[in-house]
């Protein structure tokens, strides 16, 4: 079983847990048994493009985040591998800000989370029913150029296009292809993200309830299946909003594996180390 965890979020984006310190997770994953993780919090950006409030870190809060992780790793030297990194939205145009942020870190991961509305300037939010064919085809074109361009070390959530759409067709199996030709090409990791079904089974932050269980759209059975055929690296990313997320760590893993089949999972290129 996977024992590292790369994606990893603290109170500074706004929407994890308020009141738990960046060393109380580094204890909870020593109980856990973990012996590397990576902080991966939303990156700040530079150039303010995502105007939504509490989803990521601000600018200034940057260093604060890095001399907290450095000192982290000073001090559990001994016990567990630490790294610093954060979580990125590919946009073109910000090649140089991201390119600043992976030069002052150890590690980025790509979580796309939006694509730029056609006037190039306003963003356009994937979420429920939420992601038109034109907005899934930049998707793709928008993990394949980060890829292509060296910036990411893994693939969040590849599949968190399909929160926006209602089946898993031809146009969504395209653009599935697209993103691992370029995974395969260039040796980039794919996460299965396992914060979804925590959510939808265990709790949500705003509610503070599980969510409606048939409407967890990802990990995406279909997605990963076709993912099987190609020469890729899988791991698992718990995700981490909330602290008790890490003892359930074997369980989010066995229902994301009930969920992609067995058949799947089997044929899959996991990663014992990264």
């Amino acid at each position: 079983m996977q024992n590292f965890n790369l994606h990893q979020h603290t109170y500074r984006c706004g929407h994890a847990d308020v009141d738990i310190k960046d060393e109380d997770y580094i204890e909870e994953y020593l109980k856990a048994g973990f012996n590397k993780i990576a902080f991966t919090d939303h990156c700040p950006e530079k150039d303010v493009i995502d105007k939504r409030p509490n989803i990521r870190m601000t600018y200034e809060k940057r260093n604060e985040y890095l001399e907290s992780i450095n000192r982290l790793k000073d001090k559990y030297k001994n016990k567990i591998e630490i790294l610093s990194g954060y979580e990125i939205e590919f946009l073109p145009g910000q090649e140089k800000n991201l390119e600043e942020l992976k030069n002052e870190s150890d590690i980025l991961i790509l979580g796309q989370h939006f694509v730029y509305a056609d006037d190039g300037k306003d963003l356009n939010v994937i979420g429920w029913n939420s992601c038109t064919d034109k907005d899934l085809f930049k998707y793709g074109e928008y993990v394949k150029n980060a890829i292509e361009k060296g910036l990411p070390d893994i693939i969040a959530h590849p599949d968190f296009f399909m929160l926006g759409r209602k089946s898993f067709g031809d146009y969504e199996e395209n653009v599935t292809r697209e993103i691992c030709k370029a995974a395969s090409k260039y040796g980039i990791p794919l996460e299965i993200n396992l914060n979804n079904i925590f959510r939808h089974e265990f709790y949500d932050l705003k509610d503070k309830k599980a969510l409606n269980k048939s409407n967890s759209t990802y990990p995406n059975k279909d997605f990963w299946k076709i993912v099987s055929e190609y020469n890729i690296k899988t791991l698992y990313g718990l995700d981490v909003h909330h602290i008790v997320q890490i003892s359930l760590y074997k369980e989010l893993a066995k229902l994301a594996n009930n969920i992609i089949g067995k058949e799947t999972i089997e044929k899959l290129e996991f990663v014992n180390n990264f």
